[in-house]
């Protein structure tokens, strides 16, 4: 049972509740409907990426649907909070990939975002042999993951929020969707 296809989505929710909180952001992601399977961090070969609207039109009400989740929940007013996960693909499509999820504190969208992408391309990287400096920005490792021809894509979705100013619960939460068909 290997995923054919995969779709990337994000939400956030806000309400009274911290369960009903995380409901209204899967439904801002439009995969409220799913039983959903966490899994960890590996993007099939030959997996073929589809837009978020195409993947929600293979979901069906109730199935068991495997899925990276990275989620991140507050009740702290105004505490920035971000949930991202990050993607990389390697050039060879019949070799795997490396999907990471990262959620934090005090994050903006973007920094989250690109720690999450860095995260799967260091992955990817270290798999494939390529060599790489830890303490080089993520600009520079970027580039060079992809002069070596062995990565062809990195890629990240990332939300964020400020926690209600009223003290509701806000979740959000990025998800990579797994179709098998």
């Amino acid at each position: 049972m290997t995923p054919k296809k995969v779709f990337f989505t994000k939400g956030v929710g806000v309400h009274k509740d911290k369960l009903s909180s995380f409901e209204v952001a899967l439904r801002n992601a439009g995969i409220e409907k799913c039983n959903l399977v966490y899994v960890s961090s590996i993007l099939p070969p030959k997996c073929k990426m589809l837009s978020k609207p195409d993947g929600l039109k293979l979901l069906n009400a109730g199935q068991i649907t495997y899925c990276v989740m990275s989620r991140n929940e507050t009740n702290e007013p105004n505490r920035l909070i971000s949930a991202s996960v990050g993607f990389a693909m390697p050039a060879d499509f019949t070799n795997y990939g490396y999907i990471s999820e990262h959620h934090a504190f005090g994050e903006k969208a973007v920094v989250s975002g690109e720690y999450a992408e860095d995260l799967a391309a260091t992955m990817l990287a270290t798999t494939l042999g390529i060599p790489f400096d830890p303490n080089q920005a993520w600009d520079e490792r970027k580039q060079f993951y992809r002069a070596s021809g062995h990565i062809f894509k990195t890629k990240n979705i990332c939300q964020s929020a400020e926690g209600n100013k009223d003290g509701l619960w806000t979740t959000v939460l990025a998800s990579a969707v797994f179709i098998i068909d």
